[in-house]
């Protein structure tokens, strides 16, 4: 063999090899495109799921909003800001004092609780049933384990 016939043998490889380089480009690509094209179509998928779940959501609420009638909660939220104002005049009466100095010591109060407790250790008076004042038509219902106490 002579240089010559190398020389072209390795010039037939390197073309070769560059055709090979070429097509696993072409592959590489064929392959890129194809995933690009799963993907599109996927993504067109969900957009059509999410474009009829849109559509049923936005009936379903047509429908159910068109069973709301405005003028009535408007009615509803006033008579309930009524309620709770006579509620707040009701506490408020409630809490007025009878004759008590706006000035008290908090430790004499505390000190003639002690010694009251100290005098009577058995239920406090305070704790014992009373029936339900003159002053109300009909003593409330209020049964025992609606009763809750803020903490």
């Amino acid at each position: 063999m002579d240089l010559r016939s190398v020389q072209e043998r390795a010039l037939r490889t390197l073309k070769q090899k560059k055709m090979y380089e070429a097509q696993i480009a072409q592959l590489e690509q064929q392959s890129w495109n194809m995933e690009s094209t799963q993907l599109t179509t996927e993504n067109l998928r969900n957009t059509m799921a999410t474009v009829e779940a849109m559509k049923t959501a936005n009936k379903e609420l047509k429908r159910q909003y068109g069973k709301i009638d405005v003028d009535k909660i408007e009615e509803m939220h006033y008579d309930m800001e009524d309620l709770l104002e006579q509620a707040n005049e009701i506490q408020e009466t409630m809490a007025r004092s009878y004759a008590v100095p706006d000035e008290i010591d908090e430790e004499d109060l505390q000190a003639e609780l002690d010694a009251l407790s100290d005098l009577d250790e058995g239920e406090p008076s305070y704790l014992t049933e009373v029936s339900a004042p003159d002053f109300l038509d009909e003593a409330p219902h209020v049964p025992a384990t609606e009763v809750t106490y803020p903490c």
